[in-house]
């Protein structure tokens, strides 16, 4: 896969970043250095290793399980700037 000023270019718009016309070009080299460097990461033989989430063994700190009675509505909704039946009022923000 490569990647040329015009997809940067592209890219950027839709993402809204301002970008220099003359950046585009070092841009696009610098995504295809590092598009490069993941390829090769795909050759790296992997078969056998269980996935990990740190070089480092570390145990999670766990506490009780404890069973409560939960928060009282009027309380956590106090400072809401609106609210209905308990619950929390927000604008609609899909059409």
């Amino acid at each position: 896969m490569s990647i040329d000023a015009g997809t940067v270019r592209k890219v950027a718009r839709l993402a809204r970043i301002a970008e220099a016309e003359d950046r585009l070009e070092p841009l696009a080299q610098e995504l295809n250095g590092i598009i490069a460097w993941i390829e090769q990461l795909n050759e790296v033989d992997t078969d056998g290793v269980e996935p990990m989430t740190s070089a480092v063994h570390t145990p999670l700190p766990m506490r009780d399980d404890v069973v409560s009675a939960g928060g009282d509505a009027s309380v956590i909704t106090a400072n809401a700037p609106k609210t209905v039946d308990g619950f929390f009022v927000v604008p609609k923000v899909v059409e």
